[in-house]
């Protein structure tokens, strides 16, 4: 694995993590007791956050679909994977297209962990995992497991799902995004989901001061700032919306989105 600063067997199980109170929110296992305690108290001020969780999936699922199936897209860049849960992205696009490769990128050595689940591809594609971090994207572009699996000359699906909220104003996420989509071929896509601030009156508030007290910097943006990390792309229909309401895909869905408000913003954008 490129970059292995950690080792599997160095998790911090003492603090709550991101990426095991995300598993908990969508019902998994790969989680702690910290991790527990910490989600329930961010759950108790946001009660939205498990359909918030659940919607943000969909959306990867619904996005890659549309990308493999629509799109004609058979290469795809996600950075920030989190703890595998099926269906994980490459199966979802091997689904609609057999021959479908994958590159995984996460620096939380509990996904490197787990990586294995993450390589399982069917015979005509290919799967690969780096341990890296997005804040450092130079690292995952030079990365021979990148280099060996994708070809950066041909369109590419960059998938940045639930991470950019994570990344502090300081940090440059803007440029983070900037260079990532620059080295990516006319045709490429950004798939990009980020959490939004919520206009109830103290809600987003109580949930950064939860995060930050337990060690994890997190940033809501509100819509135009969302909008800003697909400057200089074409925004797929719907553009940049409440992902459960980014083409749903039945009656029942569309109804239920529109009923719906959960504080997340998402969407897709072709590079020119």
């Amino acid at each position: 694995m490129t970059g292995n600063r950690f080792r599997a067997d160095e998790i911090d199980t003492s603090k709550p993590h991101s990426a095991r109170m995300y598993d908990y929110f969508l019902g998994g296992k790969t989680h702690y007791a910290v991790d527990t305690q910490a989600a329930e108290q961010v759950e108790a001020v946001w009660p939205d956050v498990k359909p918030w969780t659940r919607a943000n999936r969909s959306f990867m699922h619904r996005a890659t679909r549309w990308l493999a199936a629509e799109a004609g897209i058979r290469q795809f860049l996600d950075i920030g994977t989190g703890i595998p849960t099926e269906p994980n992205l490459h199966q979802v696009a091997q689904k609609v297209a057999p021959s479908s490769r994958v590159v995984y990128a996460d620096n939380d050595p509990i996904v490197l962990a787990y990586a294995q689940a993450l390589l399982l591809s069917t015979p005509e594609g290919r799967t690969a995992y780096i341990h890296a971090d997005v804040t450092e994207p130079q690292t995952i572009l030079t990365a021979e497991e990148l280099t060996d699996t994708l070809d950066l000359s041909r369109p590419i699906a960059l998938s940045l799902n639930a991470i950019m909220h994570f990344i502090a104003d300081e940090r440059k996420p803007y440029d983070i995004v900037g260079q990532l989509v620059e080295a990516l071929a006319p045709g490429s896509y950004l798939v990009l989901s980020h959490g939004a601030l919520d206009p109830r009156p103290g809600v987003s508030d109580a949930v950064t001061n939860l995060y930050r007290g337990s060690g994890i910097h997190v940033q809501g943006r509100d819509q135009e700032e969302i909008l800003a990390f697909f400057d200089g792309l074409e925004l797929v229909d719907p553009g940049v919306v409440m992902p459960h309401r980014w083409k749903p895909e039945t009656e029942q869905a569309r109804a239920d989105a529109e009923a719906l408000d959960l504080w997340i913003f998402a969407g897709v954008a072709r590079k020119p």
